[in-house]
């Protein structure tokens, strides 16, 4: 299952060459995964912080009045991080595509923490499957 967050494009998002800036596809983003992490029925709220961001940019986005989706996904989870997959796209037009590793942190003690079973539990349910086998299929491609 993916959670679909219609994030808003601002003036201010343009660069000189009148695209959406590299950088603020980060804010993007982040906006996305706090829609995702920090719902009132399922939060994160014991904390977390970013590890890792990987951004594959695809074609140029330019401003417009309507609204952009970005797909947020988990693509693994582990003892104590997890990494989201993003697609920031129109339909079948994808303008970026995302990686995000988090790790929950203990803000008291300032270090990270291992995942509770009610976070783990809520992470499962947005594995997206079908994104393993596509990156697996590209790799046989590519070897082949």
């Amino acid at each position: 299952m993916r959670h679909t967050y219609r994030c808003p494009l601002r003036w201010a998002d343009m660069d000189a060459y009148g695209h959406v800036n590299n950088v603020v596809f980060l804010r993007y983003l982040e906006e996305a995964r706090i829609d995702f992490l920090f719902r009132p029925d399922k939060d994160f709220q014991q904390g977390s912080v970013v590890a890792r961001h990987e951004i594959d940019y695809k074609r140029q986005l330019v401003h417009r009045h309507a609204p952009v989706d970005i797909e947020l996904w988990v693509t693994e989870v582990r003892a104590a991080s997890f990494t989201l997959g993003y697609e920031v796209k129109d339909g079948d037009q994808i303008y970026v595509r995302a990686s995000t590793v988090i790790v929950p942190f203990d803000f008291e003690a300032q270090r990270p923490r291992r995942i509770t079973a009610e976070e783990r539990a809520f992470l499962q349910e947005y594995m997206d499957e079908s994104e393993e086998t596509e990156d697996e299929s590209e790799e046989e491609a590519v070897a082949a």
